[in-house]
């Protein structure tokens, strides 16, 4: 892995990529421009020099991180590398979990009929619209 940390700083877009949060720049580049990134919070541009030491807010579809870059890489590695470049902080990994749990039990509410109502069920379901009607 090429470590740009010689240089002190690394484009923001590159180094998302590095860090494995987008699958490419240009996926990386329009969520800068989009401003589902803050750096510092302050929108960025993708060509944003960061530093180790940086705050990061990284709005990836519904979830939420709040990192802090701790290695600069111009790279993209293995995912275990990847985690290496920034730590997030515990309250925004709790966030997340609590906020995929939520949507977890959403989802469990209501289940679909796994077939076709009988003869029966589309009378009852029947009777039911007419209560409506009434």
């Amino acid at each position: 892995m090429n470590d740009a940390s010689s240089t002190q700083s690394v484009r923001l877009d590159l180094w998302l990529w590095a860090a494995r949060f987008f699958r490419t720049r240009a996926l990386a580049k329009h969520a800068i421009e989009t401003g589902k990134i803050e750096v510092g919070d302050q929108r960025a541009k993708p060509s944003r020099a960061i530093r180790i030491g940086d705050a990061l807010r990284i709005a990836r579809g519904e979830e939420i991180f709040e990192v802090e870059v701790r290695a600069l890489s111009d790279v993209r590695g293995p995912a275990s590398i990847a985690q290496t470049l920034y730590a997030e902080s515990e309250a925004s990994r709790l966030r997340r979990d609590s906020a995929r749990a939520q949507r977890a039990a959403e989802r469990a509410g209501y289940r679909a009929p796994e077939t076709r109502p009988d003869k029966r069920a589309r009378r009852l379901i029947r009777a039911l619209g007419d209560i409506d009607a009434t």
